[in-house]
């Protein structure tokens, strides 16, 4: 197993290693592959983009960072590798919520109504 010098990195992508050998679901392995790879191809998605391509009471992960810009009208359950403070707040404002790998993957073990957005 390759040790990275990011440790939140790393029990990220241990988190999603155990998640995809329990229950198989390849939306573990693809986030964990996407997170895996350079931190210059990390995605990038502003809070209002998020409002424009989502519905109310989504689940979404980005493999990346979510920014502040924008406003976000509905709610909506983020998961994101990094977020600015300001993007927290507006998530949480709307009525939504942040949470993390872990939580995510209790929440939704087979991945089921989880989008990979970005």
């Amino acid at each position: 197993m390759v040790m990275y010098a990011n440790t939140m990195l790393d029990n990220t992508l241990w988190t999603l290693r155990l998640a995809f050998k329990k229950t198989k679901a390849p939306i573990w392995r693809a986030l964990e592959e996407e997170l895996s790879g350079p931190r210059a191809n990390r995605r990038e998605i502003n809070v209002g983009t998020l409002g424009e391509i989502t519905k109310t009471g989504e689940v979404l992960v980005v493999p990346g960072k979510v920014l502040g810009t924008g406003t976000l009208g509905h709610k909506l359950t983020v998961c994101a590798y990094s977020l600015s403070e300001g993007a927290a707040k507006k998530i949480i404002t709307a009525g939504g919520k942040v949470i993390n790998f872990e939580d995510l993957v209790k929440k939704h073990p087979d991945g089921k109504g989880v989008r990979i957005i970005g």
